[in-house]
């Protein structure tokens, strides 16, 4: 599928700073940028630091004043199949070294708190009938409803409330299916279909020798996902992070699928 996609950030900054960005389409196996573009207007010294071991593409950039950060691509996905019937646990053994960190507690998924919970839910299943089981419990038990959570919010803040936007359901996840041994992460892109368009937070289950994506929010759907950024958690996939201090002005994601 190919679609082209769009943001456009402005902000006002009080004062010199740095801002890390991170909205650019990643490069991977499973899409390809046949063309993009970042612009600042006014223009602002920016330094590309990419992240060659996940094709993350990174741009800090010098922040003064009012400042437009524009940001357009064509992006083709492959079709991939994120079934999880049938899908089994890798024994933590097996694991790849690179796989591991996401098997820890992070700071909005903090996975060790919440052991005892999985052991009670979900103790007699596992792979991806366990990962199926959690999703419906995420879907039964969390109601999608904005201004409940906020910056600090973190899945087991998301657990008590029973409520919160992509974000949380995405770090519920997380928490829950590291908490019954199964490695999970957290991943940013834009979503086709998903109202109002934003930047979109789901989640990539590791399972059957490989990573599975996930919408614990069921929002948008999965083969209309461009990938941005993979991480942890929120912390590593932020779409900006400013090293100083901003209002903002007007900021908006759009994605369009080219030719349907």
């Amino acid at each position: 599928m190919l679609f082209q996609v769009e943001a456009s950030l402005t902000y006002d900054f009080a004062a010199p700073c740095e801002v890390l960005l991170l909205v650019e389409a990643a490069h991977g196996r499973d899409q390809q940028v046949t063309s993009d573009a970042l612009t600042f207007w006014p223009p602002a010294p920016a330094r590309r630091i990419d992240d060659p071991s996940t094709g993350e593409r990174r741009t800090v950039f010098a922040a003064s004043g009012r400042i437009n950060a524009l940001y357009r691509a064509t992006v083709e996905t492959a079709a991939s199949d994120h079934g999880l019937a049938g899908a089994e646990e890798t024994a933590i053994a097996d694991l790849p070294s690179e796989v591991l960190p996401y098997l820890r507690a992070s700071r909005y998924s903090p996975s060790d708190r919440l052991m005892r919970f999985v052991e009670r839910e979900f103790g007699g299943l596992r792979g991806g009938e366990k990962v199926a089981a959690i999703l419906a419990w995420i879907a039964d038990h969390v109601d999608y409803r904005a201004g409940v959570s906020h910056a600090a919010t973190t899945a087991v803040d998301t657990l008590v409330d029973r409520a919160g936007v992509c974000r949380d359901f995405s770090h519920l996840a997380i928490a829950l299916c590291r908490a019954g041994n199964i490695p999970a992460r957290a991943v940013s892109g834009y979503a086709w279909r998903l109202e109002p368009p934003d930047l979109h937070a789901v989640a990539e289950i590791y399972l059957g020798g490989r990573w599975r994506l996930v919408d614990p929010s069921g929002l948008a759907p999965l083969e209309g996902l461009v990938r941005v950024a993979t991480g942890r958690d929120a912390a590593d996939i932020a779409f900006m992070t400013i090293f100083g201090a901003a209002t903002l002005v007007e900021q908006h994601f759009s994605i369009d699928r080219v030719g349907g």
